[in-house]
């Protein structure tokens, strides 16, 4: 990573060079991005540092004083800001390049992103696991450079990702650092958007004169002595972001999930087109499966592959590890079922796609975590069953649960038996949620309201769903 920065830098020191003088009076429409005289620095540059050497320098400060992964995630934070200022130093002197050569600019930063992301997974035990997460679901903001039209809205819904999590760590600690951390980070995403506002309001914006941007990597020359071996091959270009992949599209999703919705109306028939699973194959009850070590993969230096075969499916996980059963990783599979429980059980699902899960017994709670398509059907909670950072999720009770709480979820159906219509249904920061109440064998289906009003009755605020959210 440090290597590419060095390139980045020597690549803008040679741009900058090439780069034609123009006057500071031809400034650019859309902010006032003008080009640099002798070197000197562009205003949005220039507002871009100050960004850096307030919010983010405050940052910085209070994760050290935390200390342990926040620290070294602030690190990480810090260096990916200061890939995006070459960045927009780059934007800033020249004219925007084609489609890949600006997907080889964007590498760098979409890098960095991973790269926090990664981080947050590797860590999902640590006790400040929150912090990491407000990160992590965060950090691709920096993804408005390749955001079409108005970059802003797409920085703000990001930082409403971020508090979701840092409401967590506010109820979790009281203590002054951690109260300062959460409100020094949410400023580095409140100033950016003031900073696009101002500087970027339509899209990011381009010097209208001087050289094309070329792309970062010089094209290979002769060596004087043999080449070392091909280094691996690099990640594939980052997402160019858009308006329109903000907003859930409603009637693709309902014929993406129809196939889905019919298995999950047939109710308790649902049972009958599962298979049985033997004890030899369950991972918690078979040693030899438990003990099967992951091959060692190892990189041929004669061959380069293709960006689509770096990507590695994590391998499928269902087993019981003391008191908690873990489904992780299962795509397209519609049989998975746990049948031995007991009341002291939680399940943790995370990571699957286009699945269907049945629990049977009574068990503690469940937590449906970043699964896309995923259908649950369950007999009987006793403590909530929580659906966060998913899509096109399924779940059907069959017995009775107290709470289901769904947060930062877009696309959420809920069936409930005739002993769960009592439950209580909590919801933040979640799309296309329906709640499906049985009538005369039938399900009868009532929307859960997104939009609300809130007025002044002239001694409290009183909030209420307004008609158009049903």
């Amino acid at each position: 990573m440090e290597g590419l920065m060095e390139r980045l830098e020597q690549a803008v020191t040679r741009l900058e060079k090439m780069s034609v003088p123009m006057q500071a009076s031809s400034g650019m429409a859309n902010g006032n991005c003008v080009n640099g005289i002798d070197g000197g620095l562009s205003q949005c540059v220039e507002a871009f540092d100050d960004l850096l050497r307030g919010p983010l320098s405050e940052y910085l400060n209070y994760s050290r004083a935390i200390g342990s992964e926040v620290e070294k995630h602030a690190d990480m934070v810090n260096n990916a800001l200061q890939n995006q200022r070459t960045f927009l130093k780059i934007a800033a002197t020249h004219q925007k390049p084609a489609q890949m050569e600006l997907h080889d600019l964007l590498k760098p930063i979409s890098d960095h992103i991973h790269e926090i992301q990664s981080f947050r997974e590797r860590n999902r035990g640590s006790s400040l696991f929150n912090h990491l997460s407000a990160v992590s679901e965060s950090i691709p903001a920096l993804g408005w450079v390749a955001v079409n039209q108005k970059p802003g809205p797409y920085v703000k819904e990001m930082n409403d990702a971020a508090t979701f999590y840092t409401n967590r760590v506010l109820k979790d600690y009281k203590e002054t650092r951690h109260v300062d951390w959460v409100h020094s980070y949410l400023s580095i995403w409140t100033e950016m958007q003031s900073f696009i506002k101002q500087h970027h309001t339509t899209g990011l914006v381009w010097s209208k004169s001087g050289p094309i941007a070329p792309p970062l990597f010089d094209p290979p020359s002769a060596p004087p002595c043999p080449p070392p071996p091909p280094p691996p091959p690099p990640p594939g270009p980052p997402p160019v972001f858009t308006d329109d992949d903000s907003q859930p599209q409603a009637g693709s999703a309902v014929a993406q999930h129809s196939e889905l919705f019919a298995q999950l109306n047939q109710g308790m028939d649902i049972t009958k087109g599962l298979k049985h699973v033997s004890d030899g194959k369950k991972t918690h009850k078979n040693s030899n499966l438990r003990s099967q070590a992951t091959p060692t993969k190892t990189k041929s230096p004669g061959t380069v592959n293709s960006p689509r075969a770096a990507v590695q499916k994590k391998t499928p996980l269902l087993e019981l590890e003391g008191k908690k059963w873990r489904v992780e990783n299962f795509e397209q599979k519609h049989d998975l079922m746990i049948e031995e429980t007991e009341l002291k059980q939680v399940v943790y699902v995370f990571g699957c796609n286009n699945s269907t899960l049945q629990i049977k017994g009574k068990i503690n709670s469940i937590i449906i975590d970043n699964c896309k398509k995923m259908g649950l059907v369950f007999e009987n909670v006793v403590g909530i069953v929580e659906i966060i950072n998913s899509k096109g999720i399924q779940l059907q009770v069959l017995g009775t649960v107290p709470t289901i709480s769904i947060n930062t979820t877009e696309g959420c159906q809920v069936y409930l038996s005739k002993d769960s219509l009592n439950c209580d249904i909590v919801s933040a920061k979640s799309s296309a949620m329906n709640i499906l109440v049985p009538q005369d064998e039938e399900y009868r289906e009532f929307p859960v309201p997104e939009q609300f009003k809130t007025v002044w009755d002239g001694s409290k605020l009183v909030t209420e769903p307004t008609e158009i959210a049903g």
